[in-house]
């Protein structure tokens, strides 16, 4: 009777350490998410004598947006936020800065600056984001709303946005440019309102 129960002891004690083991490996080999970023743009110059100071805000994104994974529009009604692909930074900084550099570029005599640079009597652009998602059909879309403020904080302009690019290939990396090109885009029409309004004159 002792024989078996020592037995039954160490075949239980060998079940458990088997179980540790395999517990063990399968932890081991859990791949982290992979982690983008939005493609980097060469800062422009600033201004030696700029003509006026352009305060732009952190955008506010829709709230499924505000998430670590990529987002995917799997149907009409379907969004899906990835678990291996996630932003590496969250995605409203990104946004804020590859905007800031492309209005430098495109409003060269702007001083563009972010909302803690704030300036007396300088304009603000506050920008509200609906979309910015991978689609069903191939696309990358982003979509919003961006509003224009003098210095009293009175509405100057207000006007929605919305860009689409086709994914060269599929995936998530071609997916992530897809997105950058589309907010490029985004960012192009709501320098040429701004330079069209003569805001600054």
């Amino acid at each position: 009777m002792l024989i078996w129960t020592s037995m039954y002891r160490w075949i239980r004690y060998l079940l458990l350490l088997t179980v540790c083991v395999v517990i063990s490996a399968c932890a081991s080999s859990v791949t982290p998410p992979a982690r983008y970023m939005l493609p980097s743009e060469p800062l422009a110059s600033t201004p030696s004598q700029p003509e006026g100071t352009l305060v732009l805000g952190t955008p506010q994104l829709a709230h499924y947006l505000d998430v670590d994974g990529i987002v995917m529009q799997l149907d009409d009604i379907t969004l899906n936020a990835a678990r291996e692909h996630q932003w590496a930074e969250g995605l409203d900084r990104q946004l804020e800065r590859r905007m800031r550099t492309h209005l430098s570029q495109a409003l060269p005599t702007l001083r563009v600056v972010r909302t803690e640079s704030r300036q007396p009597n300088a304009l603000s652009l506050r920008l509200n984001i609906d979309q910015f998602q991978g689609r069903f059909d191939g696309v990358a879309v982003a979509s919003g709303q961006w509003q224009l403020l003098n210095g009293e904080g009175e509405l100057l302009a207000m006007e929605n946005f919305y860009a689409e690019t086709a994914l060269e290939q599929d995936g998530y990396p071609a997916l992530v440019r897809a997105l950058s090109e589309s907010w490029d885009q985004a960012a192009e029409l709501i320098a040429n309102n701004i330079r069209q309004g003569n805001y600054f004159d």
